[in-house]
């Protein structure tokens, strides 16, 4: 006995891989029979009733369900010459929105929030989720108007270009009443069935069918979902599966009847379901996202540059007092002021005597561009790393306009990391505060193709000398600056001239402001 499936009116399913969709969930819209004929084995073709096709030649053990595949409706689709096909019903469409390429070079980006949840309404433009690459931060907004029906990442997890972030059920067709007036009556179809392949949108075989609360409830019982039998439709790994694994009152309960990885351990003891819970200590794996693989890509480059370092101290007394009595007026404004706007002029002033501090270098080329703009880097210690904000045009600007910058940019920073690319990008020379976590002198990492780079110290209350001819000794003010160049592009004399330089500025912050523009 042939086994017979009659298919009415369609809405587009979700599909997932391996998924089977009830007969009545499918049904074709204005195909020609040779047309469909030209993309697939067609047997029969015939005028139903109520909008009806009936389809024939389906394996017995599959009893009232097809397997359909969403490249198969999409192949259809296309059959259908724009001026020929009749009207086609509203249809919802499952669609992936996928990461799009956001440049420089990026290939992946870490997923630090979500804006969306199953279930949630999303319009073209609202915001779906802030992802972090190793050099910004960036919100991805929709594409489409639409209902989200899952997503494809965690909070923490890795996301690759091409990927999908979410599935979007999206509305589609123009609403009116379906129609196969082109079908010749009589005569019958047969459609291959076809499995959905939804393997292309995740890398290799470690996608794990199961909802984003799963995934956290494994991840924070330290359980291999992958390893874990899935109890729902087509395997999917549901709560309960994971519920049976979680240690209860210091036991894990384990089924004799399992078969998975997860549970093999049980097997040599069937006769008692219940196993103390014992488990050794495990090192804890931390994955390199976000800034911290910038920082490793820098230090690794780093490796290529020979490498100087030339130390001094600083007398900011003088300094200090005058931040004192600017600080009133800078609060007045919103302004924090601290001595890092100071010590990003005196770099300035100090590097338009030495324009080759503010090169960079091109050993492809053996050359050094030397630039005119003084965009100066500050390094950051932040809960995800080092990272360098960047305040451009500092030889243009005042003491006050580089303070509201950083204000701008370390309050953007506060902000869950919400810094561009623009903001953190190809510095032409950098200063690092490491002073304000502690520590003196070190040895500074020129990050290329910069090829200089200044460190600077806690400053510390120390007696010293009033002068070098006086027996007086007074306290004052002391911050050990050093300073990293790369020998490739400058020698030891101008790196202890530009110190000398930065130095004067710092210690006599009058001379700063008369030079100031």
């Amino acid at each position: 006995m042939s086994s017979s499936v009659v298919v009415s009116r369609m809405r587009r399913a979700i599909l997932r891989p391996s998924s089977t969709l009830s007969a009545k969930t499918l049904s074709f819209s204005s195909v020609r029979p040779n047309e469909l004929n030209n993309k697939f084995p067609v047997s029969h073709h015939c005028r139903l009733p109520n909008n009806r096709v009936e389809i024939t030649n389906f394996h017995p053990s599959h009893g009232p369900l097809i397997t359909l595949s969403h490249r198969f409706q999409s192949a259809i689709a296309t059959t259908i010459p724009s001026d020929d096909a009749s009207d086609v019903s509203s249809t919802n469409t499952l669609t992936p929105f996928l990461l799009a390429d956001i440049g420089e070079g990026i290939t992946e980006v870490e997923l630090l929030q979500w804006y969306i949840s199953p279930g949630s309404t999303v319009h073209q433009f609202d915001r779906v989720c802030q992802v972090q690459s190793d050099k910004a931060s960036v919100e991805i907004t929709s594409r489409y108007d639409g209902v989200v029906k899952e997503l494809c990442a965690e909070v923490g997890g890795v996301v690759r270009v091409g990927q999908p972030l979410c599935f979007l059920e999206t509305r589609g067709g123009n609403g009116k009443e379906e129609r196969l007036s082109n079908v010749v009556e009589g005569e019958r179809l047969t459609v291959p069935s076809v499995a959905v392949d939804y393997s292309k949108y995740y890398e290799e075989e470690s996608f794990v069918l199961t909802s984003p609360a799963v995934r956290k409830l494994g991840k924070e019982n330290n359980i291999d979902l992958s390893t874990v039998k899935g109890s729902g439709p087509n395997g999917r790994v549901l709560k309960s599966d994971v519920l049976r694994l979680i240690p209860q009152n210091g036991n894990v309960r384990v089924s004799n009847t399992s078969s998975t990885p997860a549970m093999a351990y049980a097997r040599n003891n069937e006769n008692d379901d219940s196993i103390p819970l014992s488990l050794p200590q495990e090192d804890e794996i931390v994955p390199i996202r976000g800034y911290h693989r910038l920082m490793v890509k820098s230090m690794v480059s780093s490796l290529t540059v020979p490498h100087m370092v030339y130390t001094d101290e600083i007398n900011v007394t003088a300094l200090q007092s005058l931040r004192a009595t600017l600080k009133p007026f800078a609060a007045d404004k919103g302004i924090k002021l601290t001595l890092l706007p100071f010590f990003l002029k005196a770099a300035s002033l100090a590097l338009k005597q030495f324009p080759t501090i503010n090169s960079s270098i091109d050993m492809d080329r053996m050359e050094l561009r030397v630039h005119k703009k003084h965009d100066l880097g500050v390094a950051v210690d932040t809960e995800r790393g080092l990272v360098v904000v960047v305040v451009r045009g500092c030889e243009g600007r005042s003491v006050e306009g580089i303070a509201v910058e950083l204000t701008r940019l370390f309050a953007l920073q506060a902000a869950e990391g919400n810094l561009t690319e623009q903001d953190i990008s190809n510095p032409t020379f950098t200063l690092s505060n490491i002073g304000a976590i502690g520590g003196t002198y070190m040895s500074p990492v020129v990050l290329p193709p910069q090829v200089a780079i200044g460190a600077m110290g806690k400053i510390q209350r120390l007696p010293r000398f009033v002068n070098d001819s006086s027996t007086e000794v007074e306290a004052v003010q002391i911050m050990p600056i050093s300073w990293g160049g790369d020998h490739r592009a400058i020698d030891g004399a101008t790196m202890a001239r530009f110190s000398n330089a930065w130095k004067y500025y710092v210690e006599n912050p009058q001379a700063m402001i008369f030079e100031m523009r």
